[in-house]
């Protein structure tokens, strides 16, 4: 505390005082008061002057007499009332209608006390006086304060010769904040030019000066008419789909874009020039934002014991941060790479400290580990995101993808169901329908392994489960009068936009190599969501959960890789196979065209949120499967990779090698 003490002492030693002043009124406001008092003085002499045809020696000595006489004690009012309205204690230079109303108040209510105070207590004036006194005087007060702003402003403008052109694309309330915003700045080497409006009835007007030149279909004419080389993007009301199709006309500019984040931005008035974010890949989707039921999830999650496998992952390290959020008794993070479950540690207890957080390592393969883990902390809700997942290397290495993925899924699920935990949730791939790599295949065996058990539980035939282990067996079996409750589900989707190692931050890097992009096939597609999207929605599936359900999320539209490669390099403010060359590489082993969500024989339910589905399960032989995964097991262990993919196309049937 002491030492905040201190800090806020320097802080306030540092600060900047005013350079002039007396006690505590400033010179700037001491020069207002004395000219307030000259000006509501000299404003009724003048309209008295103009009364008589500004002819000082015809103008009655009693009028005379009588404006006198009352000037001292009106202007000592003048100073009060003015004192009252704040016009004192304004920063002129962001002087706007708050302070013109101010004005007006203050000089209609000193027009009643002039009026009214000159007439009883000294003489009655003509009706001239009184009305064009009361205007001059309102003229004197303004403009003397609004002067000091135009007078900065210009010379702000004069300043910015050499400034940054820009547009700004949505004339309403937050395009007027950022330009207002911007314009009082002393130390930003920006200057609007022009506005972009799709409203019709705005278009040849102005604001602040600046004018709008049109809509959307005017940007590329514009950009070049005004030489503009920045974009700002005021739109926080726009739908997904309005704002990717500004978007997509603004990359095509090479100017550099940005935006501001949203509406809750204009709620929370925080609309200004430092709101304004890089353009980001996503806003080029052109899909709405996903919206989950928070309370659902919050429900589910609160009070509970809460494992995540892979927990340092992408994936995972999202589902720790949004379960963390919402108040679980207990947090496990489980990941074998040290530094990324030390990352993802240090974070959550710089963000949560009462949040009772265990972070440990250990591989899902290691059958004693899990046993540990599920035996000490027993986890009610598991979220197991821990799997290898980039198709070129399980390609190379298709044991290791087994061995991690199917057989660290199938130990990892046979300890939650014998520790009693409530639900066991599999985060699995769109690559697992009719998959045409060994990783998919793989993925797709997980979703078996978690329906198996599933219908073994339903059929109250657990124990019939045995446990899988290679050089040291899963410590104990669950015994026949035990009656295990475990909920088993998958929840598949696409690819995420940012992931580790994923195509997004790989062509970031090429392009800040200066190229050249590398893109496997000018016609490849994939489904992209954000990262915190389809976290959101695993969370919310797990709470729709009964058992054996595939939960597949809805990806919106797929998106070309071609397309998202140029993308990236026009939001870089560069021109694709100009600046930034891009090379198609052909395709990998075991990689596709084009991703599916489901596989033709699976039906489809919906579920209280649409983007959330339900894929009716395939049936297949569990007591076979289970038996072909134990050869599996040998196989891959034994590191016999033919055999190994011989053996997985007979048991996964939609599995083309």
């Amino acid at each position: 505390m002491n030492k905040l003490k201190n800090t806020n002492k320097n802080i306030t030693s540092t600060k900047k005082q005013p350079r002039y002043s007396i006690g505590r009124v400033q010179i700037i406001d001491l020069f207002m008061m004395l000219y307030d008092v000259a000006a509501v003085s000299l404003a009724f002499f003048i309209a008295l002057w103009f009364r008589f045809d500004c002819k000082f020696s015809e103008i009655p000595r009693s009028y005379l007499m009588g404006w006198l006489k009352f000037v001292p004690s009106y202007a000592v009012i003048s100073l009060a009332v003015f004192h009252i309205f704040h016009l004192y204690r304004s920063i002129w230079k962001f002087a706007s209608f708050v302070e013109l109303k101010r004005i007006f108040w203050a000089t209609a209510i000193l027009g009643v006390v002039h009026t009214v105070g000159i007439t009883v207590l000294f003489e009655r004036m003509p009706i001239s006086y009184y009305i064009i006194g009361i205007a001059i005087q309102l003229f004197m007060i303004t403009a003397v304060r609004f002067a000091y702003r135009f007078v900065l402003l210009d010379r702000s403008k004069s300043k910015r010769v050499t400034a940054d052109r820009v547009m700004l694309i949505g004339g309403g309330c937050a395009g007027q904040m950022v330009l207002r915003d911007l314009q009082r700045s002393s130390n930003m080497n920006e200057m609007i030019c022009c506005i972009i409006d799709d409203d019709a009835k705005k278009h040849g007007r102005d604001i602040e000066g600046v004018p709008i030149v049109g809509g959307r279909e005017d940007i590329l004419l514009n950009v070049e008419k005004y030489n503009i080389n920045k974009i700002f993007l005021t739109m926080p009301a726009a739908t997904a789909e309005q704002r990717r199709d500004i978007l997509d006309i603004c990359k095509e500019t090479g100017c550099e874009l940005k935006s501001l984040p949203g509406i809750a931005d204009l709620v929370a008035d925080k609309v200004n020039i430092g709101n304004m974010r890089e353009v980001a890949l996503e806003d080029l989707l052109g899909r709405e934002t996903v919206k989950v039921d928070m309370d659902e999830i919050y429900g589910f999650i609160k009070d509970k014991v809460i494992l995540v496998t892979g927990g340092g992952g992408s994936i995972g390290s999202e589902l720790c941060r949004q379960i963390a959020e919402r108040e679980p008794k207990q947090l496990i993070v489980f990941d074998i790479y040290e530094n990324n479950a030390h990352a993802i540690g240090i974070e959550l207890r710089d963000k949560y400290p009462e949040l009772d957080l265990e972070v440990l390592i250990g591989s899902v393969r290691d059958s004693k580990r899990i046993e540990q883990v599920f035996a000490r902390y027993k986890p009610e809700v598991v979220y197991h995101a821990a799997a290898h997942k980039h198709v070129p290397l399980m390609e190379d290495s298709p044991c290791e993808s087994i061995k991690n993925n199917a057989i660290g899924t199938y130990k990892t699920a046979y300890a939650a169901m014998k520790h009693g935990t409530k639900r066991f949730v599999l985060i699995s791939t769109d690559k697992a329908v009719n998959p045409t790599n060994i990783m998919g295949a793989s993925k797709r065996l997980c979703e078996m392994i978690i329906q198996s058990f599933d219908r073994k539980i339903r059929e109250g035939k657990a124990h019939e489960i045995a446990p899988l282990g290679c050089h040291t067996a899963q410590a104990g079996a669950v015994q026949s009068d035990v009656a295990p409750k475990t909920e088993f589900v998958a929840v598949r989707f696409g690819n995420v936009l940012g992931s580790n190692g994923s195509v997004v931050p790989r062509f970031k890097e090429q392009i800040a190599k200066g190229g050249p992009v590398t893109v496997t096939h000018p016609d490849i597609i994939r489904y992209f969501m954000t990262i915190p999207e389809a976290v959101s929605l695993v969370l919310q599936a797990g709470t729709y959960a009964n058992g054996g359900e595939i939960f597949v999320l809805d990806m919106g539209e797929p998106v070309k890789i071609d397309t998202l490669a140029r993308n990236l390099i026009r939001l870089s403010g560069l021109k694709p196979d100009v600046d930034i060359k891009i090379e198609y590489t052909g395709l990998r082993p075991g990689e596709k065209l084009f991703e599916e969500k489901l596989m033709s024989e699976e039906g489809m339910r919906t579920t209280p949120n649409h983007l959330i589905h339900i894929g009716s399960p395939i049936p297949f032989d569990t007591d076979k499967f289970l038996c072909d995964l134990r050869e599996l097991m040998r196989i891959a262990y034994d590191g016999e990779d033919k055999a190994l993919k011989d053996l997985v196309a007979q048991v996964v049937q939609t599995y083309h090698q």
